[in-house]
């Protein structure tokens, strides 16, 4: 019989609805009832695209023995995080405390108040490999509930403990080219060289903080800057982490070299991925940075786009109960597919009769030089594999849009439409950017997802910042003003339901929201921008377009708040440093007007600009924005500004092209 999951819209929630486990969801009624048995609470939490919940679920919560012991030791809790960052950032801090190390699944044991004394990620069915089975855990946790209670509780206070620590804000002050300078040596710090990215195995793709590597080199032009971000990104794209077939990235490489991948595929990590890829193709004019970007761009308006607007969340890891078999092709058959082509391509990708994952080949730029070369015939290769992969058992989608990664995605399409100038991806995000307001505000709250139809979670922090940032990019694109004003209802919002003005912080729940056990405040990225960071960024655009000044002061406080940590931990920062580059240097304005403005926004939308501002346009729909004071006429015209100091008038392409060169270069 289904349990009490049966009515959910997470498809995380629905995979365990036939669980002999009587699961509850996150909610007042499950804390009641732990409260009434006096019984701690079993949290697990996961997501659906991720292989090692798929693992343990199929190991314990589908076992009838293991349940049986859950079900009379414990009021059993799931919850999707990705329906609830509120919930899995405050016991993720929990975990990283107890264990040294996080991740998913989550398990968590929390008092009926929800005080969490023990916890880990994965447990296997029996004791291997220095790891307790789940039974033994669950027996030791039941036993030590009911005879040493006194110890448990002594754990969840020393939580509770570290939750106020971490809410006590420590002083910090403004942040200086200083302090950036120094994040970037953090970073080149934690460089691989032998094969790019930063840190060690396993390897995760840390976008923001390689287009901070980007931002740096536009402002001082170190060459390093621009080598870590440039090569890193090849390395991925050229690796197993990245789908040669079908385009997009996987989320992360277990290995040192890219080559085998975690196989879900995330929404969030693409995002984050074509935005840098924009960014990088204008700082290069690498043909294979952009071919690789658009193909990204091509997988997600192929797999991923909801009938009317908006993106999936993610594709699974497994199909057929078995990670990446999707993916995966043995040399017998691949030569069968690609025929003629065979040769080439199995050089090119490094096919080899053993394999390089357990007998089968994932897919690799194994020979550059040579692939650059073969673009027609690896092209024709991909399609074919692509139409025999299509007939394959596909991997579970997860169909939740959720509104923070669709504002990331929303970001990063615009820019990319603006940047390559591709009249498809404009019809593609002005009609997302349609159905995300039509679906996920109302009455000027965001919702945290949209899933057929059904959208009842409030917004976090991170759901109106990255939207309002997603509009600012649909403005950027388009010059139609309303989204500029979307954006603003947004930020406004954002202010009135997020911000301390006595802490001088955003928190990552409403005022209105539910009580935990404590309110979660966030600086660091994670696999997503942090929530603090994405609305500081927000706000300094309200300050460059509307001239607000209170919102500058609201980012700048967010941004001293942080300061402390910028030296200690750059690369789990990166969201953060872009935008204190923009407190700290300032924006590159660029305002255009008049008639026949084509071939100046080409110029623009040509070049890497850190902290663009740009606005178009004539009369009404740009008169109160503070770049157009005086500076309207018929004539086709560019004003290039910073800090609202201008160049002079600019009223063909070529002036233009020779202003915008310099622009973003650190002042002496």
């Amino acid at each position: 019989m289904p349990n009490r999951l049966a009515d959910a819209a997470s498809p995380y929630l629905l995979q365990h609805a036939e669980n002999p486990v009587d699961w509850w969801p996150w909610g007042p009624e499950a804390l009641e009832e732990a409260r009434r048995l006096d019984r701690p609470i079993l949290l697990s939490i996961g997501y659906a695209a991720c292989h090692w919940c798929h693992v343990m679920a199929h190991e314990s919560f589908e076992s009838a023995e293991t349940a049986a012991v859950m079900n009379a030791h414990f009021v059993n809790i799931k919850v999707d995080r990705e329906e609830r960052p509120d919930i899995d950032g405050i016991y993720m801090q929990a975990v990283q405390a107890m264990t040294g190390h996080g991740g998913w699944p989550m398990t968590m044991f929390l008092a009926p108040d929800g005080a969490p004394f023990f916890g880990g990620t994965y447990f296997p069915p029996q004791d291997r490999h220095g790891m307790p089975s789940f039974r033994r855990v669950l027996e030791s946790v039941a036993a030590a509930w009911t005879s040493r209670r006194d110890e448990v509780i002594a754990s969840a206070a020393s939580v509770r403990e570290m939750y106020a620590q971490e809410a006590r804000l420590a002083p910090g002050g403004s942040v200086s080219a200083g302090d950036l300078h120094d994040a970037f040596r953090g970073i080149v710090r934690m460089r691989e060289p032998q094969f790019e990215g930063l840190g060690r195995a396993p390897k995760f793709p840390h976008c923001m903080a390689l287009d901070f590597c980007l931002r740096h080199w536009a402002r001082s032009h170190e060459p390093l800057a621009l080598e870590i971000a440039h090569r890193t990104f090849l390395a991925m794209i050229r690796g197993g982490i990245y789908d040669q077939v079908g385009g997009g990235l996987h989320r992360y490489s277990t290995d040192a070299q890219w080559l085998v991948p975690h196989f879900e595929k995330m929404l969030y990590d693409n995002a984050l991925l074509v935005r840098l890829g924009a960014h990088l193709w204008q700082a290069t004019g690498d043909a294979e940075v952009r071919r690789a970007t658009e193909r990204t761009i091509g997988w997600v308006m192929r797999e991923m786009t909801a009938p009317d607007g908006g993106w999936y969340s993610s594709l699974d890891a497994d199909s057929e109960r078995e990670e990446g078999k999707f993916y995966v092709w043995t040399r017998d058959e691949f030569r069968r597919i690609v025929g003629v082509d065979a040769d080439v391509c199995e050089r090119a990708w490094g096919v080899t009769t053993g394999g390089n994952c357990e007998g089968n080949n994932i897919l690799h730029v194994a020979d550059p030089a040579f692939a650059a070369g073969q673009g027609p015939t690896l092209e024709r290769a991909a399609r074919a594999l692509y139409d025999t992969r299509a007939k394959r058992v596909w991997p579970a989608r997860d169909e939740k849009v959720v509104a923070s990664w669709n504002g990331l995605m929303l970001r990063a399409l615009a820019e990319s439409a603006r940047v390559f100038r591709a009249p498809e991806y404009f019809t593609d995000v002005e009609q997302a950017g349609v159905f995300l307001w039509n679906s996920l505000v109302r009455d000027g709250r965001v919702l945290r997802s949209w899933m057929r139809g059904r959208a009842t979670i409030a917004g976090f922090l991170e759901d109106y910042a990255a939207l309002g940032l997603g509009y600012i990019g649909l403005y950027q694109a388009t010059f139609d003003r309303p989204w500029l004003d979307r954006a603003r209802a947004l930020s406004d919002a954002m202010v009135r339901w997020f911000w301390d003005e006595d802490a001088g912080v955003f928190y990552d729940t409403p005022t209105d929201g539910e009580a935990l056990i404590t309110r979660p405040r966030d600086i660091a990225d994670n696999a997503t921008p942090a929530g603090s960071s994405l609305a500081a960024e927000l706000q300094m655009f309200m300050a460059e377009y509307f001239g607000d000044t209170a919102a500058r002061g609201r980012a700048e406080r967010v941004l001293a708040a942080a300061s402390p940590a910028i030296a200690r931990m750059p690369v789990m920062l990166g969201h953060l440093l872009g935008a204190a580059d923009m407190s700290v240097h300032g924006a590159v304005q660029v305002a255009i007007t008049g008639s026949g403005t084509d071939a100046l926004e080409r110029v623009t939308h040509a070049q890497y600009l850190p902290s663009l501002v740009i606005a178009g346009g004539n009369g009404r729909e740009v008169s109160d924005l503070p770049l157009y004071a005086g500076r309207l006429g018929d004539e086709a015209t560019a004003y290039v500004c910073r800090g609202y100091a201008c160049e002079l008038p600019a009223r063909s392409a070529e002036a233009l092209a020779s202003q915008l060169r310099g622009v973003a270069r650190l002042r002496e």
